[in-house]
C-alpha cells in the first residue's frame, strides 16, 4: 500500500524541517545581546510545544479537512479523529501521519521567524497569546486556502514550500510587531555571538533542503530540481550580500553573508519545485541585492526590526512568490504553469495579488491582536525589565554565567 521509499524521504524531510527551528533559535539567539538570548530562543522552542498541541487538537483538522467558503477547513479531524495507521494521503502513497507530521514542522517555525523582529521588548504571557491568535487566524487559514483546497488554491496560486504561507505572512506580521511595540529603550551594541549566528544559519541551510525538496511529497525528478534551487539560490545571494557589504562597508562581512544565505533561501521557497536552475541563479542574485536594499531602507526610517525579519523573510517571500509568476515553467514541473516570460500574465497577476493580499491581512491582523492582547495583558516590557535583561527579568535565568 505505502511506498517505502517516498515514506522514508519525507520522515528525513521531516525531521530536517523540525531542526530548522533549534536553528532558528540559534540564529536568533547569536544576534541579540548576552542578557536576552534564552527569552529569544525560547520564544522558538516553546512553538515547537505548544504549537504541536494545537495542530493536534483543529490546526490540522482546520488546516486540510473539508472547506467552509474557500477559506477555512472544518473541526471533522480535530484530534486526529479517523485517521489510522492505514490512512493514506489522498493522491499520494505515504501515511496521513507523515504529511500531518510534515505540515506541523511548518506550523512551528512559521510563528517563529515574527520574534526576531520584537526582540528585547515584549512579555512571554502576551507572546504565548499572540502565538495562539495568529496561527488561528491568520497561519491556518491561509494554509487552507493555498494548500488545503481553499480559494487561492482554486484560482490556480502556487506557492511550492511556503513564500505566500510562511515568509510573507510572518514578515509582515514581524513589521506589524515592531509598529506596535516601537523601539527597543536600549540598544544593544550588536550581535552577542556571531559564531552562534553561524550554527544556526548552517541548521536552517541544511533544513531547507527538507522544507523544500520535501515539499513535492515524494522523490522524483522535481524533489531534486527544488533540491539543487535551494542551494543554488542561497549561495549566489550570500555571495551577493558578501560583495554588496564589501563595497558600501569596506569590508566583507561575515554577517552579511549569513544573512544573505537566510534571504536566498527565503526567496527561492515559493518558486523551488517550478523554475529551472538558472531561473534560481537569477533569483539568489536578486533576492541578495533587494533584500540587502530593503534592510537599508528599513535603518534609514527608523523601524527597529532588531533581527531584520521582514527585510530578510518578508522581502523575500513576497519577490519569490513574484519571481514565481515572472518564471515559471511547466517544463520543469507539469503541476506548475507557464510565467510571465512564456506569455501568461494571468498567473503572475494572481501571484501579485495573492502575496499582497496575505501579506496585508496578516499586517493588520498582527497590529489589531497585539492592540488586544495590551488590553488583557501589557504586551511590552518595563523599562527595569529590559534594563535588566529578559533572561533574568522575565525568566530568571541566564545564557552564560559570570564566576
Amino acid at each position: 500500500m505505502f511506498d517505502t521509499g517516498n515514506t522514508g524521504f519525507m520522515l528525513v524531510a521531516t525531521s530536517l524541517v523540525m531542526l530548522m527551528t533549534p536553528g532558528l533559535a540559534f540564529f536568533y539567539g547569536g544576534l541579540v545581546g548576552r542578557k536576552n538570548v534564552l527569552a529569544i530562543m525560547i520564544q522558538s522552542f516553546v512553538s515547537m510545544g505548544w504549537t504541536s498541541v494545537l495542530w493536534f487538537v483543529f490546526g490540522y483538522s482546520m488546516c486540510f479537512s473539508g472547506d467552509f467558503h474557500g477559506i477555512i477547513g472544518n473541526m471533522d479531524m480535530a484530534f486526529l479523529r479517523g485517521v489510522t495507521v492505514q490512512t493514506v494521503l489522498a493522491g499520494n502513497n505515504i501515511p496521513l501521519f507523515v504529511f500531518i507530521a510534515y505540515q506541523m514542522m511548518f506550523a512551528i517555525i512559521t510563528p517563529a521567524l515574527i520574534t526576531g523582529a520584537f526582540a528585547n521588548r515584549v512579555k512571554f504571557n502576551a507572546y504565548m497569546i499572540f502565538l495562539t491568535a495568529w496561527l488561528v487566524f491568520v497561519y491556518f487559514p491561509i494554509v487552507h486556502m493555498v494548500w488545503g483546497g481553499g480559494i487561492l488554491q482554486q484560482w490556480g496560486v502556487l506557492d511550492f514550500a511556503g513564500g505566500i504561507v510562511v515568509h510573507a505572512t510572518a514578515g509582515m506580521a514581524a513589521l506589524a510587531a515592531v509598529f506596535f511595540v516601537g523601539k527597543r529603550r536600549f540598544k544593544e551594541s550588536g550581535p552577542h555571538s556571531i559564531p552562534l549566528v553561524a550554527l544556526g544559519t548552517g541548521l536552517l541551510w541544511f533544513g531547507w533542503y527538507g522544507f523544500n525538496a520535501g515539499s513535492e511529497l515524494k522523490v522524483d525528478q522535481v524533489t531534486a530540481i527544488a533540491f539543487l534551487n535551494t542551494d543554488t539560490a542561497a549561495s549566489f545571494a550570500a555571495v551577493t550580500w558578501l560583495i554588496l557589504a564589501w563595497i558600501f562597508e569596506k569590508k566583507p562581512k561575515f554577517l552579511g553573508l549569513l544573512t544573505g544565505s537566510i534571504a536566498g533561501l527565503a526567496t527561492i521557497t515559493p518558486a523551488a519545485g517550478y523554475v529551472t536552475i538558472q531561473t534560481a541563479v537569477i533569483i539568489g542574485i536578486v533576492s541578495g541585492i533587494v533584500c540587502y536594499i530593503a534592510i537599508n531602507i528599513k535603518n534609514k526610517l527608523g523601524w527597529d526590526d532588531a533581527l531584520d525579519v521582514w527585510g530578510v523573510h518578508g522581502v523575500g517571500g513576497i519577490l519569490g512568490v513574484i519571481l514565481l509568476g515572472v518564471f515559471a515553467d511547466i517544463t520543469v514541473n507539469a503541476n506548475g504553469a507557464n510565467g510571465l516570460i512564456f506569455g501568461n500574465s494571468s498567473f503572475f497577476f494572481k501571484q501579485v495579488v495573492a502575496v499582497a493580499a496575505a501579506g496585508a491581512y496578516a499586517f493588520f491582523f498582527s497590529y489589531i491582536a497585539l492592540i488586544i492582547i495590551d488590553k488583557i495583558t501589557p504586551v511590552k516590557v518595563t523599562e527595569a525589565e529590559e534594563t535588566d535583561g529578559l533572561d533574568a527579568a522575565l525568566h530568571g535565568e541566564e545564557a552564560y554565567i559570570h564566576s
